[in-house]
């Protein structure tokens, strides 16, 4: 499997005061796909970060609409993924992809 191909399962780290507190429990956060699964995000981040993956949990966040001065405006929703990782592991999100 070529790296572009691990790639398309994982969009981006999300990087929150929550996803920061989440990170003491080994747990980090990423954006995927909505066509994503628990098995493909699963086998990417043991490839991609060499790390073994003991639980991933799925939220998919709705469409919404938010007033902005007045305006109404829609804010798109998405896809992400909690995985928690083996004790003593971790993924250094600042060095990059």
């Amino acid at each position: 499997m070529s790296k572009l191909h691990l790639y398309d399962k994982i969009l981006s780290p999300l990087v929150t005061e929550k996803s920061t507190n989440l990170s003491e429990q080994n747990k980090i956060v990423f954006k995927v796909p909505t066509t994503a699964n628990k098995k493909n995000i699963k086998t990417n981040i043991e490839k991609i970060f060499k790390v073994n993956v003991t639980k991933i949990n799925i939220i998919n966040k709705k469409n919404r609409i938010k007033l902005t001065r007045g305006r109404k405006t829609k804010v798109s929703g998405f896809k992400k993924a909690i995985i928690t990782l083996k004790k003593g592991q971790s993924i250094d999100l600042t060095t990059g992809i």
